[in-house]
C-alpha cells in the first residue's frame, strides 16, 4: 500500500478534467436519491406491479448493490497491478484515495459519471427485467447513496459509540492495516460470506 498523505493530490493536468474528477458528497447522493424517487413514481403510475412486489424488489436491489459494492471494491479497485496500464487505472479509480484518504472531494464518484452509470443500468436492466426494473433499480441506487454517505462519514467524522462503530473500525483496518481485507464499506456481510474478514491475532 502507498504511504498515506494528508491533503489532496492533482490527478489531471487539464483543469476541466481535474474539476470533473471532484465533487462534494451531497451532489451524487442527492442525484441518486432523486433518480430513485423518479423511478418509484414511474413505477407507481405506469406499471402494474403491486406494492408488496415493489417493496420486495426494492430491498433485493439494495442487497444486490451491497454485493456489487464488495465485488467492485475487491476485484476492480484493488486489481493486480502487473502492468503499467493497470497501475495507472488502479491509481486513478482508487489508489489515489488510499494515498490521500482525507481528500473529501474524492470520496464519491463525480456527478456526470454517476448519472451516466445510473442511466446505462436503467437501459440494460429494462431489457433484462422489464417493468421490474422500476422497483429494483431504486433500491440499488439508494444502496449506492447509502454507501457514499457511509464512506464519507467514516472518513470525516469520529466513530460513534454504538453498533455502527464496526463500520469505522473495518474501514480503518482496510486503509491503515491490511488493504487485502474488509472490502465491504456499507456492510460487513459479504466479507463474512467470502472470508475476507481480518483474522484477529
Amino acid at each position: 500500500m502507498k504511504t498515506q498523505h494528508a491533503g489532496a493530490h492533482r490527478l489531471f493536468s487539464n483543469p476541466l478534467l481535474e474539476k470533473l474528477s471532484r465533487t462534494h458528497i451531497s451532489v451524487p447522493v442527492s442525484l441518486f436519491i432523486l433518480y430513485a424517487i423518479a423511478l418509484c413514481v414511474w413505477n407507481a403510475k405506469f406499471t402494474s406491479l403491486s406494492v408488496s412486489i415493489s417493496i420486495l424488489l426494492f430491498f433485493v436491489g439494495w442487497l444486490t448493490f451491497s454485493w456489487v459494492e464488495y465485488q467492485v471494491h475487491r476485484h476492480i479497485f484493488h486489481l493486480e497491478t502487473y502492468s503499467q496500464w493497470r497501475k495507472n487505472f488502479q491509481y486513478v479509480v482508487h489508489g489515489v484515495h488510499h494515498e490521500f484518504p482525507k481528500d473529501k472531494d474524492r470520496l464519491a464518484m463525480p456527478p456526470l459519471l454517476s448519472v451516466t452509470i445510473a442511466t446505462v443500468l436503467l437501459v440494460l436492466l429494462r431489457v433484462i427485467l422489464g417493468d421490474y426494473v422500476f422497483a429494483f433499480l431504486p433500491g440499488f441506487l439508494v444502496g449506492y447513496a447509502s454507501y457514499l454517505l457511509v464512506h464519507y462519514i467514516v472518513h470525516v467524522y469520529a466513530p460513534p459509540k454504538n453498533f455502527f462503530r464496526t463500520l469505522w473500525i473495518n474501514h480503518s483496518i482496510h486503509h491503515y492495516k491490511d488493504g487485502d481485507t474488509l472490502f465491504g464499506v456499507s456492510s460487513p456481510l459479504w466479507d463474512h460470506i467470502y472470508g475476507t474478514v481480518r483474522k484477529r491475532k
